[in-house]
């Protein structure tokens, strides 16, 4: 197993509600499931468990674990299922990260390409949840699980990338995401006099291009409302249908959120879009890269 099996007995506690229940359905004594629990709490320093005269109820660290054990035994499951079919898979296998923020559409479409330079390539989609912490944790080990990763570079993000490198496809234009209710979902493009009185989400100050047309707009067009939000996930495209926003954003996120509208802007902002690779590459990364190289004519060389 990937993954503590003590987490198995502790999600069937918590999603029974009692010991005896969760002992039923995992065939064992009651017991023995406490004793289970006791061993985990004591081998994390957490407790889990609470008991009141309503029952059994979960703690805020146990509220948290569950939250989290459910994508880590998935992950887990996941990955034993991509190492056998790894085992039996000839050839070299490319390890592509993916989540709604890191879509792999990038690669089908150079993969035609791709694959008559190389025709030994194949490729696994590992899915990872998109947070802050995974996002630099993946970033900063590619290579070890994931081999490469799709997204945006700009040179105010060199810092927190350090230990691996990028490779751009291509300009991707800055455009606007609206809800499909929103006054402007009707339009093709817009002006930027078209966000006046709108509510204008920006990634925080990091990125040397968000950073020029936040300054821009505050200047120059100051009847646009910019709020700043830290990070791209989900919650933040959640957030932008919810408030009835607009969120700065990119074609390749198009399928992030279904009742949101993508519509370019007339402004002269775009961002490299491409993917991350380790500065280590493996045999089968480099592979990989020449085989881009030699598709596309990039100059991979000192990226």
């Amino acid at each position: 197993m990937l993954y503590n099996p003590l987490l198995d007995t502790f999600m069937r506690v918590a999603e029974a509600g009692s010991f005896n229940k969760a002992a039923e359905e995992l065939f064992i004594s009651a017991p023995a499931v406490i004793k289970q629990v006791n061993l985990l709490e004591n081998q994390l320093g957490i407790r889990l468990f609470s008991r009141s005269h309503r029952g059994l109820e979960l703690t805020n660290g146990g509220r948290s674990l569950y939250k989290d054990a459910r994508y880590m035994m998935q992950y887990s499951r996941d990955a034993l299922e991509r190492a056998k079919q790894a085992q039996q898979e000839k050839g070299h296998i490319l390890r592509l990260g993916t989540s709604p923020i890191t879509p792999p559409q990038f690669l089908l479409d150079i993969w035609p390409k791709v694959y008559e330079q190389n025709e030994h390539l194949k490729v696994q989609l590992v899915p990872f949840e998109n947070t802050p912490e995974n996002a630099v944790a993946i970033l900063n080990n590619l290579g070890r699980h994931i081999d490469i990763v799709s997204g945006f570079f700009d040179e105010g993000l060199k810092e927190f990338y350090n230990q691996c490198r990028f490779v751009t496809l291509c300009r991707e234009p800055l455009c606007c995401a609206v809800s499909r209710n929103h006054r402007l979902a009707g339009r093709e493009r817009l002006q930027v006099e078209d966000l006046y009185g709108e509510t204008l989400f920006l990634l925080n100050r990091h990125s040397t291009t968000i950073d020029g047309l936040r300054d821009y707009l505050r200047t120059r067009h100051k009847e646009i409302q910019v709020v700043d939000f830290p990070f791209y996930d989900i919650k933040i495209f959640n957030r932008c249908e919810a408030e009835q926003a607009v969120l700065l954003t990119i074609a390749p996120w198009k399928t992030v959120h279904p009742l949101l509208k993508i519509l370019p802007v007339e402004w002269d902002y775009s961002i490299s879009y491409g993917f991350w690779y380790s500065r280590t590459p493996s045999d089968i990364v480099r592979e990989f890269l020449d085989a881009v190289q030699k598709a596309l004519g990039l100059d991979i060389t000192n990226s």
